[in-house]
């Protein structure tokens, strides 16, 4: 009897790329491919308010811009990091912190690895610094608090036990949590990138 086929790792792009999820490479990394990908996955499982899914790459903008808002000296490369933060969820999906807890470290060394090749293919050190790590936690903290209270269902008093009190934001950050169609969020996303990224 022959061997059984080891099972398959790796996910076709529409860019053509075939991204190993055991080995990625950043040369298989494409940022039309995250963007895609970002705009078309739910934030919290999709149970949210509106038309239409807040997604993951609403969500990173709005990380971003929350992260901008707080560190206005921060170079460009800082807050690229921040909107890639969530990146990995392009192939991945957005796993609801429960279940993250549930499978443990195997999801965060996917994880990891995949956000170190994106990191590489977008001209950013693999490892965050844990200093700029904390900061974007921190704004990070600051979105799920408001996608919470004003998307998510989410009653105040609960949100501040999970994701502690946010600082009052300006309109023009504010106005990331209403839900957009897909394609203009995946441009949105692709315009932002090209606007913080290196030449």
């Amino acid at each position: 009897m022959a061997p059984a086929a080891a099972p398959r790792a790796w996910q076709r792009m529409l860019s053509g790329r075939r991204l190993d999820l055991l080995d990625p490479s950043p040369l298989d990394v494409e940022i039309e491919d995250i963007a895609h990908g970002l705009a078309r996955v739910a934030r919290w499982n999709g149970q949210t308010r509106g038309e239409h899914s807040f997604s993951v790459a609403q969500h990173s903008l709005l990380v971003e811009a929350i992260a901008g808002h707080l560190n206005p000296d921060w170079p460009a490369a800082a807050r690229l990091t921040a909107l890639l933060h969530d990146a990995p969820e392009y192939v991945i999906g957005d796993m609801i912190s429960p279940f993250k807890a549930v499978m443990g470290d195997a999801y965060k060394a996917v994880e990891t690895r995949l956000l170190a090749a994106i990191h590489l293919r977008c001209g950013l050190p693999a490892e965050t610094p844990l200093a700029l790590r904390r900061r974007i936690k921190e704004a990070d903290r600051i979105a799920a608090f408001f996608e919470a209270t004003e998307l998510a269902g989410f009653g105040r008093s609960e949100a501040l036990k999970f994701f502690g009190r946010p600082q009052a934001l300006p309109r023009a950050v504010m106005d990331w949590l209403r839900p957009l169609a897909t394609e203009p969020a995946q441009a949105a996303f692709v315009a932002r990138f090209g606007a913080l990224a290196p030449a």
